[in-house]
């Protein structure tokens, strides 16, 4: 299982990014063995929709997260997350944000994906989609 985070959908959905091929491939060969926290519909929403200025983008990206991710592999918070969360931060140097994503992975045993390049890509912690490994 990979967990995908925000920044790939949003290349997914924007053809002059770089990684616009591997991303939308990933998020539309990989249905099936893709997970996201629900935290990443809101990050979607606010870098295509508020930052962007494109609420009918943000609105079928999130669309489709849900459809390629049906309810059990959206990942929830929940206490036990949120621990593990605060735990990676620390231990990483990074937001709670990034850090959320790292912790479900470990937590799952789930193959991180990102385009995070400082602060995940960079330390290990996750791997571009172009290297993704499929299930």
């Amino acid at each position: 299982m990979m967990l995908v985070d925000a920044s790939v959908w949003v290349a997914a959905g924007a053809p002059a990014d770089t990684y616009h091929r591997d991303s939308r491939r990933l998020t539309q060969e990989g249905v099936g063995s893709i997970a996201v926290l629900d935290l990443t519909l809101y990050e979607v929403a606010n870098t295509v929709g508020v930052k962007y200025g494109q609420p009918l983008e943000a609105q079928s990206l999130g669309q489709a997260i849900i459809t390629c991710c049906d309810a059990d592999r959206i990942v929830r918070m929940n206490q036990d997350l949120l621990s593990a969360t605060i735990s990676v931060a620390g231990k990483y140097g990074l937001t709670s944000y990034d850090a959320a994503y790292v912790a479900a992975a470990e937590r799952y045993g789930w193959q991180l994906v990102s385009l995070d390049m400082r602060d995940l890509v960079s330390k290990g912690l996750a791997v571009t989609p172009d290297a993704a490994v499929y299930p």
